[in-house]
């Protein structure tokens, strides 16, 4: 199944997102792995199990201090086989301009307790929000531990889900997202598409280039993560560096 990128594809995810069609209600909030496809079921299973340290060395403050955000990891099939749901975040954003990213953001007091179904619920409206998904089509089969992204200080709940119904997807409003695209699984554990990503402050971390998009920070991170304890990953160079620059 392919996942439209036009601009016709935009425009009907927004008419979409504006007439409610992508609602999200009680029933889309239960997280089951029944049914999946058995590529994904390594994934599910390393959710169960995986623990916070083993995700990144940032972890979230024990004083509770932090903005409880989530993301939406959403594994799909396209015309190269299984994929993930990737967004270019704008360059006027306060927050990580500029960079690739899941969609996510801040739960909203609507959204409900952050320890319960709060990220659940942020994860799916955010993305219908920033990419016109429709929501009814996502079953979530996962949760992984909370996770901390010092530099903004948010605590991000990566919700793991499974697009059984694709829907258009699109750049919703510019000023959030300049760009949305998914990056097949292949490409993303492929050893010629990954690297080392260096920061002018010393931070390194992995990366991939794919999708004419460099993927690094948080988000990498997480796709590093989910790749090497679904077994997926493929021996490469951890030598090769890409470096960044103070604006990144």
């Amino acid at each position: 199944m392919t996942h439209a990128q036009s601009t016709r594809a935009a425009a009907d995810a927004a008419d979409a997102a504006d007439a409610g069609t992508g609602a999200l209600h009680d029933d889309a909030l239960t997280v089951s792995a029944d049914g999946l496809p058995a590529w994904l079921e390594p994934v599910a299973r390393a959710a169960r199990t995986v623990q916070a340290r083993q995700l990144s060395r940032f972890l979230p403050p024990e004083s509770g201090a932090g903005r409880q955000s989530a993301v939406l990891v959403l594994f799909g099939e396209g015309e190269r086989g299984p994929e993930l749901l990737l967004m270019e975040r704008s360059g006027s954003l306060r927050s990580h301009p500029g960079q690739p990213s899941f969609p996510g953001g801040s739960l909203d007091p609507e959204d409900g307790d952050h320890t319960t179904t709060g990220p659940l619920r942020a994860a799916l409206r955010e993305a219908e929000e920033e990419t016109g998904l429709d929501p009814g089509g996502v079953q979530l089969f996962g949760v992984l531990p909370r996770l901390y992204i010092p530099v903004s200080g948010f605590v991000v709940t990566p919700v793991l889900g499974w697009w059984r119904t694709p829907s258009p997807v699109g750049v919703v409003d510019p000023a959030e997202t300049a760009r949305v695209f998914t990056a097949p699984v292949a490409d993303l554990t492929d050893p010629a598409n990954r690297a080392t990503a260096v920061h002018p402050s010393g931070h390194q971390g992995p990366a991939f280039l794919v999708e004419s998009a460099l993927v690094w920070g948080f988000t990498a991170g997480v796709i590093d993560r989910i790749v090497h304890f679904a077994g997926w990953e493929r021996p490469w160079d951890r030598t090769r560096q890409v470096p960044l620059d103070w604006r990144a």
